[in-house]
């Protein structure tokens, strides 16, 4: 591994976010592109099973994500919160608030059809939505919209990934399909 792979290592093993590669490029003195070759190193070198952490591109940035076949032992020893802890009523909210960012705790609410308040709350205290401004509505409600946290969590490099809406109308089933493969994505980018 040369040296320049070495560093973004090291870089990205001590972020707690993800980091764009402008950032790394600057950190390192180094060229975009030379990063980016460096950051296809990494990734190869951490594939294929040989290590318990992989190199992933989310919210914008890269990251080292735990090896799916390593999540459940280090879910054991840190006591990490699993994704099923997110009830229905807040994967309903945290999907209205990152389909319709910036939204109000109002739009959420109209929405949703019931009060959303602790919902946003509880998303707030995991992380996974933030406070980011203020409406300029009557009252100035505050806005909320979704957190790199929450796309780390859910393998998204941007608001941009997440699946379109036109046409998707859900039956039971399909809905509780959904809500596996969104708890086993989460599971995996913890």
């Amino acid at each position: 591994m040369d040296d320049l792979a070495r560093r973004l290592e090291a870089l990205l093993f001590i972020s707690p976010q993800p980091v764009a590669t402008t950032e790394l490029a600057a950190a390192c003195a180094a060229s975009e592109a030379d990063v980016t070759a460096a950051l296809d190193a990494l990734r190869a070198e951490f594939s294929g099973g040989r290590h318990g952490l992989e190199l992933v591109a989310v919210g914008g940035g890269h990251t080292f994500a735990v090896a799916d076949d390593c999540a459940e032992a280090v879910r054991e020893l840190t006591g990490a919160q699993r994704p099923e802890d997110l009830t229905p009523a807040l994967l309903e909210t945290l999907a209205v608030v990152a389909y319709l960012q910036p939204a109000t705790r109002a739009d959420v609410a109209e929405v949703r059809g019931v009060s959303s308040e602790w919902a946003l709350s509880a998303l707030e205290e995991r992380g996974l939505v933030e406070q980011c401004g203020r409406s300029e509505a009557p009252g100035s409600p505050i806005l909320y919209g979704t957190t790199g946290r929450f796309l780390k969590l859910f393998g998204l490099e941007g608001r941009e990934a997440l699946p379109d809406l036109e046409g998707f109308a859900l039956g039971p089933d399909d809905v509780e399909a959904l809500r596996r493969r969104l708890v086993s994505n989460a599971e995996r980018r913890r």
